[in-house]
């Protein structure tokens, strides 16, 4: 196979998926480990991917969020590892705040604690907490319509009727020295005031979101519980140095 032809298979993978893995580029293309990486390699600097512990995802553009339809598609399998080790962490008879994103979202059918009450700022949540017959509040404000989560001043007025004995992020960058961040300026101000009526804070996001950085800053590292599916081998010492890790393999 030419290598514009490679060059073109790795572009629309990325294209469908936002995400690959080396071992996924291998199968699929025929060619060996270290072509591939050659690619990778020479795609990065052409500035049409960008590599990541164990293979390439597209060019991030920091404010610009993907919707839940297209989320939904991505790391299933890391999501659920996710979904089942946070759903893990909560006790009977508490009440948790669940934020709007799919790997909270994943979390709602494993959750085996009694009498927990839930409140979230996502539409999915809660009809899926509503299947589950889980009491469930939905924050009032302004409903986006890309991620089906509710934002602004309204949803913070009404978050502040609340007291959580834990609450549950999604996030779009993990970085060590920057802390959690996300695409929205106004959905972070919603996740930063859930951590503040939180006892204890659980931000969930699977290894390709370790090592981004995306517009709007959430927390520092230090002020929550990362629950991940991997942390890259480099970044392991340093973000461990700073915050509690729980980790689960998704095979």
């Amino acid at each position: 196979m030419l290598t514009e032809e490679r060059y073109n298979l790795i572009l629309e993978r990325l294209q469908s998926q936002g995400v690959v893995k080396l071992q996924e580029l291998i199968e699929a293309i025929g060619a060996s480990e270290s072509t591939i990486r050659r690619d990778l390699v020479d795609l990065e600097s052409r500035h049409l991917l960008k590599r990541i512990h164990g293979g390439a995802s597209l060019l991030n553009q920091r404010s610009q969020e993907p919707g839940m339809d297209e989320k939904t598609s991505k790391n299933i399998q890391e999501k659920d590892a996710i979904a089942r080790l946070a759903a893990r962490e909560i006790r009977d008879n508490e009440c948790i705040y669940l934020d709007a994103g799919t790997t909270t979202l994943a979390m709602i059918s494993y959750i085996e604690a009694e009498n927990v009450t839930v409140v979230t700022n996502g539409l999915s949540h809660v009809e899926a907490l509503v299947n589950q017959r889980i009491r469930s509040y939905l924050l009032g404000g302004m409903m986006k319509i890309h991620t089906k989560a509710v934002i602004g001043s309204i949803a913070l007025q009404n978050m502040d009727n609340f007291r959580f004995d834990r609450c549950f992020l999604g996030t779009n960058g993990v970085d060590l020295e920057l802390g959690y961040t996300t695409p929205d300026p106004e959905e972070a101000l919603i996740k930063r005031r859930a951590h503040q009526l939180s006892g204890q804070t659980y931000v969930l996001a699977d290894s390709s979101k370790i090592g981004e950085v995306t517009f709007a800053k959430l927390l520092d590292l230090n002020e929550a519980i990362l629950i991940t599916d991997s942390v890259p081998p480099h970044l392991r010492k340093g973000i461990a140095h700073k915050t509690k890790i729980i980790e689960g393999s998704a095979s």
